[in-house]
């Protein structure tokens, strides 16, 4: 049911978002050039490797120049990048990644490999017995401003909660935070 549902939401989305894609995939090219898309290797379902796509938000030598994770004022973020992130457009590729089933609508965030030092062993097992979500709860409740700990400790309460109603709060839940009436 779950599958089912993301497949129909996903595809939904893409098309209508379309000229919300083809604006931001313009913007970059304009605004800081090629490549369109960042790339990176994230754990999924059951530890396995994907590929996660994303708008590029930050200069095409980021990872070269800095840690995996951003700081506020960093200076590898573009100034498009700057407004896809702060408006979450730059997550929109991964409606691909949710079509080929490495990702949900909703779940844990997917984490780099390296990520997985930051786990007890039976915390990351369990994380990885969902596939990771474009949306989850700690997005839904806390946005960016989760710490590495409340956005854990959300993660592990979605994988013990997990349902198709949670999933169509939490959804509802980041859109309303998207569009402004939650707080960032």
């Amino acid at each position: 049911m779950k599958r089912a549902f993301d497949l129909l939401i996903a595809s939904l989305a893409l098309v209508l978002l379309c000229p919300v894609l083809l604006g931001v995939a313009l913007a970059i090219a304009l605004g800081d050039g090629w490549p369109l898309l960042f790339r990176q290797t994230r754990v999924g379902r059951g530890g396995r490797l994907f590929v996660i796509y994303k708008f590029r938000s930050m200069r095409v030598d980021a990872q070269a120049s800095g840690p995996y994770f951003t700081v506020a004022g960093d200076a590898r973020i573009t100034r498009v990048g700057r407004f896809i992130r702060r408006t979450s457009l730059d997550e929109l590729p991964q409606l691909l990644n949710v079509l080929k089933g490495d990702m949900s609508l909703v779940g844990p965030r997917p984490d780099l490999p390296a990520q997985q030092q930051l786990y007890t062993p039976a915390d990351w097992q369990q994380r990885c017995t969902l596939r990771p979500g474009l949306t989850g709860l700690a997005q839904a409740l806390l946005r960016s401003q989760a710490t590495p700990e409340q956005r854990l400790a959300l993660d592990l309460r979605y994988t013990r909660e997990a349902s198709l109603r949670l999933d169509l709060r939490i959804l509802w839940w980041t859109l309303a935070r998207l569009a402004g009436r939650g707080s960032n």
